[in-house]
């Protein structure tokens, strides 16, 4: 009978603790809905893969030998060999946005450029807390509010710190509602969060256009930053799809089906990284702080870029649009509308911060590429 107690003998306090926080991302998954198809297989995975003797890591187990778990398998097959899962994953991404508001708009480019800065100035607090150079880029990379691309970039970096680098990239998405008002308010006032905009009519995009957009993206970016193409181009091929208007069905199955199924794979294998004496470090503190710093300065960039504007402008922007150009779709949009509703109940501009909202897509997988670009250069 002493076989049945082998796993109770074998487990730690870091274990336990490790239990706890799946519990936490369980929790949130749930009852907050804070993204639930990510936060819920990633706190069930961080369960499963500090299991003492867990089948579901490759292992030695006594009277059974050499086990090859199937976490880890996913791991090195989907992510850590060829990173497929966060590149299909663009291709559902890209089938479900919609780039009309921003052809429509294409100055907004601008702000999608601006709420990036915490990217850049996160990378150089990370090296000064003594994080490596390829460790930093990945880390500053959580402020793309773009799960997928951190994934994505802290792989190909091949950073030791994927797992608190997936949990802070996705756990500061899901709380965007939360961190971006409180941004905002530090460097606007009520006067300025109050400057009407017009409504804008709904503008007819031409298909051609629509068709031409998503190549033309592509090949720039991959002129500009080599190391953005699978980024980019998943990302567009899957917009291509859409805007096609010949493959309906496979747009509807990207944007579902493929979206679903890669999301919840990506979420338990993720958990991979989330085993104890590997993430219950003090570096993991400093992660989970420089990507709140990295969401934080994102948002303010955004905003006082606007305000830079503004000092040139006639008719001024409403500075909380500027904060809309995260990666963050729709959530960062709505968030911002919403802001400006409780300002002034009559001031609807939810189709500008949808136009700034979707530039940074594009920005956020450029400036990921870019970072990738300009660090391998010295690895």
């Amino acid at each position: 009978m002493e076989f049945l107690l082998e796993g109770f003998l074998a487990l730690g306090w870091k274990q336990v603790i490790m239990y706890g926080i799946g519990v936490v991302l369980i929790y949130l998954a749930i009852a907050k809905e804070y993204e639930p198809a990510l936060l819920l297989p990633m706190g069930f995975g961080a369960i499963l893969v500090n299991l003492p003797l867990s089948g579901v890591l490759n292992q030695v187990m006594p009277g059974v030998g050499e086990t090859h778990g199937v976490i880890q398998w996913l791991f090195e097959k989907g992510i850590s060999s060829s990173e497929v899962m966060p590149l299909l994953l663009f291709i559902g991404i890209g089938a479900m946005i919609d780039f009309s508001p921003l052809l429509s708009r294409p100055v907004y480019f601008l702000f999608g450029a601006s709420a990036h800065f915490g990217i850049f100035a996160v990378i150089t607090l990370s090296c000064l807390f003594g994080f490596s150079l390829k460790d930093a880029a990945a880390i500053g990379i959580i402020g793309a509010a773009d799960g997928p691309t951190t994934i994505l970039v802290s792989q190909v970096l091949h950073s030791t710190y994927l797992g608190p680098i997936a949990v802070a990239a996705y756990s500061y998405m899901s709380l965007v509602p939360i961190i971006q008002p409180f941004a905002i308010k530090l460097v606007t006032t009520k006067k300025e969060r109050m400057i009407r905009m017009e409504p804008v009519a709904g503008t007819e995009i031409p298909r051609i256009l629509k068709i031409i957009f998503p190549i033309i993206v592509t090949v720039i970016v991959g002129f500009i930053s080599p190391q953005a193409v699978a980024l980019i181009g998943f990302l567009m091929f899957g917009n291509l799809i859409r805007e096609c208007g010949v493959l309906e069905s496979l747009s509807e199955a990207a944007q579902k089906n493929l979206t679903n199924l890669i999301t919840l794979l990506l979420g338990i294998t993720i958990a991979f990284t989330l085993k104890a004496d590997e993430f219950l470090t003090v570096d993991t503190i400093k992660i989970l702080a420089l990507g709140l710093v990295a969401f934080i300065l994102d948002t303010v960039g955004g905003v006082l870029f606007t305000k830079f504007l503004n000092i040139f402008l006639k008719k001024k922007i409403n500075p909380m649009i500027g904060a809309a150009g995260i990666s963050a779709f729709p959530m960062s949009s709505r968030v911002i509308q919403k802001m400006a509703l409780k300002e002034d109940p009559t001031n609807i501009f939810l189709m500008h911060a949808v136009s700034a909202n979707v530039s940074g897509q594009i920005a956020s997988v450029a400036a990921s590429g870019l970072v990738l670009s300009l660090i391998m250069k010295y690895l």
